[in-house]
């Protein structure tokens, strides 16, 4: 066995001799290696994956032609103009008679006829029924002999008054004889008064036999057949007659317009008022404000309205359920373009507009009033513009389009 000694003084020494590194040397090697391979397959890829500017620049010409017939996109479009726009405040109102009279008997007796039919129109002052005048054509006769019989014993004793007045200054009848005359004088005149307001009541008893129409307007079902014994104190009336023409419309509006109507109600203008039906589709009549409500309803945040309207064919019908639409202002030539035209993100409201070439660019907009299918373009475009109104979802800045106009019976290409 060889010795080992230990170095002398300045003798270099050396470790010992391995012919194999440790394993940990070998595993950071390897990593680093791979490090490296993953490197270069990525710049590859990204190289090989992005297209150089050249290749962006200069397609193929099968390529762009490809590319352009996909990119034409056909929509529908209409032409920005200049009119007249009208500012509504609209409300849900019902058709609400201005009249309606619930006409009942003003004296006991039975239903002789019946004068009208079931739905027809009668004017103040028509006949319409009948009672049984007879008991107080009775009461008539009754108080006028009652008068007779009255006012002769009023004229008797106003003959024996002057004659008593005569004896008295001649001392033939004692003073108290003559008053007890001017008395009975008295009494009899009030008794010929009664009379006279009995004779009266009878009359008018027999006036109120007669039933006829307080107002012009439209009679209702039948309520009572004649032969009935009717009486003042019944609850039910004989019929009921609805003023038809002219009619109102009572509706709502919200509670932050009140101050705009009442302003310009206030400064004489006569406001229009549209009543539409209950799906705003057709137009049934056209009328005027006449009145608002002394408070707002605090439940829905509302006032009430009423608007009169002609009626003369009776479109409207009493409790009738209409849209009412409250012309507030009416603007005169201002930029209108369809309000499906108009577009809108997160960020701003925006149309595309057709230029020339055929292309479609994107233009930001500034809005005023909007009604139905009517929007007023305040900034943003001018009359003559081409905006499209179907198809927007296809398009972006710059999308090659074939257009048709709204309206016209074939589509042209631009």
């Amino acid at each position: 066995m060889k010795e080992h000694y230990p170095p002398e003084v300045g003798e270099r020494t050396q470790p010992p001799h391995s012919s194999q590194a440790p394993p940990e040397r070998h595993s950071r090697v390897w990593l680093w290696v791979l490090a490296l391979i993953l490197l270069a397959a990525g710049v590859y890829y990204f190289r090989t994956r992005r297209p150089t500017p050249e290749a962006s620049a200069a397609p193929s010409p099968t390529a762009g032609r490809n590319a352009r017939g996909a990119m034409v996109t056909p929509v529908v479009a209409e032409k920005v103009r200049k009119g007249d726009l009208g500012d509504y405040f609209t409300g849900l109102g019902a058709v609400t008679p201005l009249y309606t009279v619930a006409v009942k008997t003003r004296v006991d007796g039975q239903l002789m006829k019946v004068l009208y039919k079931e739905g027809d129109n009668v004017h103040q002052g028509d006949l319409l029924a009948e009672i049984d005048e007879r008991p107080f054509q009775v009461q008539l006769m009754q108080a006028q002999g009652q008068l007779a019989k009255d006012q002769a014993a009023l004229d008797n004793a106003k003959v024996d008054l002057v004659r008593y007045q005569t004896l008295v200054t001649q001392n033939a009848v004692p003073e108290q004889q003559l008053a007890t005359q001017r008395a009975l004088v008295e009494q009899d005149d009030g008794a010929i008064k009664t009379d006279e307001a009995a004779i009266a009541s009878a009359k008018l008893n027999l006036v109120y036999c007669h039933i006829t129409a307080p107002i012009t307007g439209r009679v209702g079902l039948r309520l009572i057949d004649p032969g009935n014994i009717v009486h003042a104190s019944d609850a039910n009336a004989l019929l009921v007659i609805t003023q038809m023409d002219p009619i109102s419309v009572i509706f709502t509006i919200a509670e932050d317009q009140v101050p705009v109507v009442l302003q310009k109600m206030r400064a004489g203008q006569r406001l229009r008022v549209d009543a539409y039906d209950h799906e705003m589709k057709a137009k049934l009549a056209q009328g005027w404000l006449t009145t608002t409500d002394n408070q707002i309803d605090q439940t829905t945040g509302t006032l009430k309205l009423r608007a009169t309207f002609s009626n003369p064919k009776g479109v409207l019908f009493p409790d009738q359920f209409v849209n009412a639409r409250l012309l507030v202002e009416e603007k005169h030539d201002v930029t209108i373009a369809p309000s499906a035209a108009v577009q809108r993100n997160s960020q701003t409201t925006y149309a595309y507009v057709v230029k020339p070439d055929s292309t479609v660019t994107v233009r930001s907009l500034t809005l005023g009033t909007t009604e139905g299918d009517q929007t007023e373009v305040a900034s943003g475009l001018n009359p003559g513009d081409v905006v499209v109104i179907t198809g927007v979802d296809k398009l972006q800045e710059g999308s090659k389009v074939s257009v048709h106009l709204q309206g016209e019976p074939t589509s042209q290409a631009k």
